[in-house]
């Protein structure tokens, strides 16, 4: 997983619950990198796992949930330093159904080694989309908040709804609808 991944998470940690949180969690988790990040660098999913999980327990606040915020917060990071990957887009369901064939090449340009999921158009209307997302990493909830941010951008109401089509939320089918 890449280093910007974890790097804007403890960000988010520090500026949500304060630097002694972004300790503790470091503290509690077994990191084959010590805690310590860069943007560039390559992680085990692993890492981020133990430290979501211990945020989770330390804040009681769900990591579905934390993960909607964390969405918010990458989503915002992602668009001011890379803002041709949005910039010619002019509503959001264009956006979303662009994200395999457009926003993903370029992502690929700028960390070759990212290990992104996939998210395959099943229908799509000027008002509805409907999308499977697949990633072993399950962070299909990461995936929603990212959707939602990007209707936020367009300041376009959606409904957001989903399925899980396995138990452990590798493969997480979408329904996306203006509001």
């Amino acid at each position: 997983m890449k280093g910007v991944i974890f790097t804007e998470f403890l960000e988010l940690v520090e500026e949500k619950f304060g630097f002694e949180m972004v300790d503790q969690i470091i503290s509690q988790s077994e990191l084959a990198s010590g805690g310590v990040y860069t943007a560039v660098g390559t992680y085990e999913f692993s890492e981020m796992l133990q430290l979501l999980t211990h945020l989770s327990e330390n804040t009681n606040i769900s990591a579905d949930d934390l993960l909607l915020v964390y969405a918010e917060h990458l989503f915002k990071v992602l668009v001011s330093s890379y803002p041709q990957l949005v910039e010619h887009y002019k509503d959001p369901m264009s956006l979303l159904a662009s994200i395999e064939n457009h926003i993903h090449v370029e992502v690929q340009k700028i960390y070759p080694e990212a290990q992104l999921p996939t998210f395959d158009l099943e229908e799509r209307t000027d008002d509805k989309m409907v999308m499977v997302y697949k990633s072993e990493r399950a962070l299909y909830m990461l995936g929603k908040g990212l959707m939602l941010e990007t209707f936020k951008l367009f300041d376009v109401p959606v409904q957001i709804d989903y399925e899980k089509l396995n138990d452990n939320g590798t493969e997480v089918r979408f329904f996306i609808e203006k509001a």
